[in-house]
């Protein structure tokens, strides 16, 4: 009977422990299936956020590439735009020295025909014995002329450098600096405006750039009888 009685509550406990375990296991299961509801909404919510994100980079890139795409052409238009501006202003520099230099030949052409024509009168005054002062004074006027002509435009300062380029030979800008006393940037312009307007050469093989004078202005500056 003792047996009997230990079995039935041994079965009863057994039942009970069953019952006990298989409500826990249900409520784990439901805690389980609550949590990955949970976790999936998470997943789907931050997987929402990533796509948002991953939208607006897209967004931004594409604006980051077109003004990229518009940098580079604004620069290329700037770089043809500069590239016509140095044209024309290459253009115009050789304009205006052709010109000056057509008017400075033509200038030395009437010198020269008037040159000759006072010296063929000299000659004809000499040869029929008449000795006048007033032929070799109009040679002294007119030889002068050229000078004056030519050097005319140029201050002061220019004027001493074409002088000191006359007597010392090819210099560089710096070289000059120091014997004009002006500002490296001002004898720097000042040397260039006089190699645009055709009083200088210079030579362009290694910088600084030597300046020397052109050989008309050396016949110019040096013949005693064109000094003032």
């Amino acid at each position: 009977m003792i047996e009997i009685v230990v079995f039935i509550g041994s079965l009863a406990v057994m039942l009970f422990l069953t019952v006990l375990y298989t409500k826990r296991m249900l409520q784990a299961q439901q805690k389980y299936a609550e949590a990955k509801t949970v976790l999936n909404d998470i997943v789907l919510s931050f997987s929402k956020q990533l796509q948002r994100q991953d939208a607006k980079l897209a967004i931004t890139d594409d604006k980051v590439t077109d003004l990229f795409d518009r940098e580079i052409c604004i620069s290329e238009a700037l770089q043809v735009h500069s590239e016509k501006l140095q044209t024309l202003a290459e253009r115009e520099v050789s304009s205006v020295l052709h010109r000056t230099l057509g008017k400075v030949e033509a200038l030395e052409k009437e010198l020269k025909t008037l040159e000759d024509s006072i010296i063929a009168r000299v000659a004809k005054i000499e040869e029929v014995g008449i000795h006048r002062k007033e032929p070799v004074q109009r040679i002294e006027y007119a030889i002068p002329i050229k000078r004056e002509k030519a050097l005319a435009p140029l201050t002061s300062t220019e004027l001493t450098v074409l002088e000191l380029l006359a007597s010392e030979g090819e210099k560089t800008a710096p070289e000059i600096k120091t014997q004009i006393n002006l500002s490296r940037e001002h004898t720097a312009r000042l040397m260039k405006k006089l190699y645009a307007e055709g009083y200088l050469e210079r030579s362009a093989d290694k910088i600084p750039f030597k300046y020397r004078l052109k050989e008309e202005m050396h016949n110019i500056l040096r013949n005693p009888e064109q000094k003032n």
